[in-house]
């Protein structure tokens, strides 16, 4: 009877699995389980070796796919090169900030040498970005997978559409609703700066400038941080690095929203999220109840790794993850 009874499972199984890999249609955690089963473990370990040797490049692979999702839908175009036209890695929200490239394409190979063609360099940003977290004490969340790799990238799209670290809550809520994602998950996936690194540049308007008055500062900064901040940030210097954006020096936690309720946010988003009274309830249960916080992000990287994603016919697999098959960023 049990033996029976497994029988039965494994064909639900494979008729599931088959479904998902033949419809094309959706994403689903077994779209590789043929045709490259070792693809997590591959990307996991090579994302364990790249953050042991440098913790800074678990935000740095966190962020790349947050700002690939938000232009054009995931689907790998910020890691395209520039060519007929300046792609979004060179556009200003982008250049000289997003780090990880060069460790995108060192996963890229590693997976391209044991299943050559077959895994889109979108699905490795959606899982490397999950693994950096795990890796720096967040919790794992299953990633469904079957992206498609885009042609275009566009500096102008980038622009208009990743979110500003000078926004207000009403502007992040639209901003968010823009790609299909709500303001609780706005919040929420805000609390990735909790690993998180900052230049002076985001944060000398909030000490020196505010509002345009010179002398004037940001009275929702905590006095004894903003004096703090400007130790670290002389007016004068806005590419000095501040380093991390909460307490705990890159470890996974809700430590940043403890942060943002004490008013020790580091940019004016952060700051805003305090400013509405739904923002504050989920910053209020965030700081509370770390796990609650942990559960919450990974459905909303899930939400978001869904974001207009190509599939099936719709896109390509690149051999290389900065330039489309022929060669041509278009």
């Amino acid at each position: 009877m049990a033996l029976a009874g497994s029988r039965c499972a494994l064909v639900i199984f494979t008729i599931l699995l088959m479904t998902a890999v033949a419809s094309g249609a959706k994403l689903s955690k077994y779209f590789y389980y043929r045709t490259c089963p070792n693809v997590e473990s591959i990307v996991r370990n090579k994302v364990n070796q790249i953050v042991t040797a440098d913790r800074g490049m678990a935000p740095g692979l966190l962020r790349l796919h947050f700002h690939d999702c938000f232009v054009r839908g995931c689907d790998g175009s910020v890691l395209l090169d520039s060519a007929s036209h300046t792609a979004e890695k060179d556009a200003p929200p982008n250049f000289g900030s997003l780090r990880g490239f060069a460790e995108v394409d060192a996963i890229k190979a590693t997976v391209e040498s044991a299943c050559p063609g077959v895994v889109s360099c979108a699905d490795i940003l959606a899982l490397a970005a999950r693994d950096a977290v795990v890796k720096v004490g967040g919790k794992y969340w299953s990633v469904p997978l079957g992206r498609k790799d885009g042609f275009t990238s566009s500096l102008v799209e980038a622009n208009a559409s990743l979110p500003s670290p000078f926004s207000t809550f009403s502007q992040l809520v639209q901003n968010f609703a823009a790609v299909g994602l709500n303001a609780k998950d706005m919040v929420i996936l805000s609390g990735g700066h909790t690993i998180g690194q900052a230049h002076c540049a985001v944060v000398i308007p909030r000490l020196y400038n505010f509002n345009g008055v010179p002398g004037a500062t940001d009275p929702s900064l905590d006095p004894t941080f903003a004096n703090l901040l400007r130790t670290l940030c002389p007016s004068d210097q806005p590419l000095t690095f501040v380093g991390q954006m909460d307490a705990t020096n890159g470890t996974f936690d809700n430590k940043y929203f403890k942060a943002v309720q004490s008013r020790r946010g580091l940019f004016p988003s952060d700051a805003a999220l305090i400013t509405n009274s739904f923002g504050r309830r989920v910053v209020s249960i965030a700081a509370k109840n770390p796990g609650s916080f942990s559960t919450d992000f990974g459905k909303s990287m899930v939400k978001m790794g869904n974001i207009r994603v190509l599939t099936g016919a719709a896109g390509e697999v690149r051999r290389v993850c900065s330039a489309v098959n022929n060669n041509q960023a278009l």
